[in-house]
Parts: C-alpha cells; structure tokens; sequence
C-alpha cells in the first residue's frame, strides 16, 4: 500500500495518480494541483487551445480541462508519465501518420514527459475536431442528430 504524503489516502499503486482535493472545479484549479513542472506544460496547451479555439468555452468535463463547443471538443489531462489529449475518434483523423510515433487509444493520444511535446499537432488536432463539429461531422453531432429524429 501506498499513502499519499499530502492527503494521506491509501493506494495500491505506488504514486498513483489522483487528486488530493478531490475533483477541481475549474481549469485553474484542475493545473494548481499539478507538479510545478507539469503545470507549465498544461498552461502552454491551454494557451494554444485558446488560440486554436477562440469560440470554445472552457469546463471540467470527466474530471479534466475541457474545451466546449457545442459538445466536448477537446480534453487535456495530466498522467503520472505524460499528457493525455482526448479530441475523440482518432480513426476520423488525418494525421494518423504524425499521432502512430506515440502510445494511443481509439479516443486518446499521449505525450510522454520525458520527450519534447509536439504542440504544433495538439493545436492542428484541436482545429481540425473544431472544423469536423462546425460542418456537421462529428460522430456526436451525428447521434444527437439521430436521437432527436427519433423523437
């Protein structure tokens, strides 16, 4: 068993990763909570996302930063060993050549720590979900499409 230092809960895992406050409310809060050296990461992703993304308002959603444009756009999230992007299907996306040199899922990418984080393809990513959503191609836009039609 594992206990955290800072709240003294018990894990499993050594070092697992959690949130000793419990879930953060806001954006802010979600990266104060982070090492100081993975704080400047997640303030740089954030300050590209609002640059690619100047419509999208900003949440939690799922316990992670979140932009939101009409749907869940785009998600960032701070791993123990690197930082996870979650834009969605990845199978619908076109850089699929550029996202293979790193480990992901269906939903997921992940940027180790201990490697440079390609920010230049985080923010086309983020633009490219946003373009899928504003012309009507995003697979949740799909499904919400068919639900109300159902109705």
């Amino acid at each position: 068993m594992w206990k955290c230092e800072k709240c003294e809960r018990e894990f499993t895992k050594n070092n697992q990763h959690h949130f000793c406050k419990g879930s953060a409310k806001t954006i802010d809060e979600y990266i104060s909570l982070q090492t100081s050296e993975v704080q400047v990461i997640l303030k740089r992703v954030r300050a590209l996302l609002k640059e690619a993304l100047p419509d999208a308002s900003e949440k939690i959603a799922w316990m992670m930063p979140t932009f939101w444009l009409g749907e869940n756009l785009i998600h960032f999230a701070s791993r123990r060993d690197y930082l996870a992007i979650y834009p969605g299907a990845l199978s619908r996306f076109p850089f699929l050549d550029q996202i293979s040199k790193y480990k992901f899922t269906k939903g997921a990418i992940h940027f180790p720590y201990n490697e440079p984080i390609d920010y230049d393809l985080i923010s086309r990513i983020a633009q490219f979900k946003k373009s899928q959503i504003l012309e009507g191609q995003s697979p949740y836009r799909s499904n919400l499409r068919k639900k109300q039609e159902k109705k």
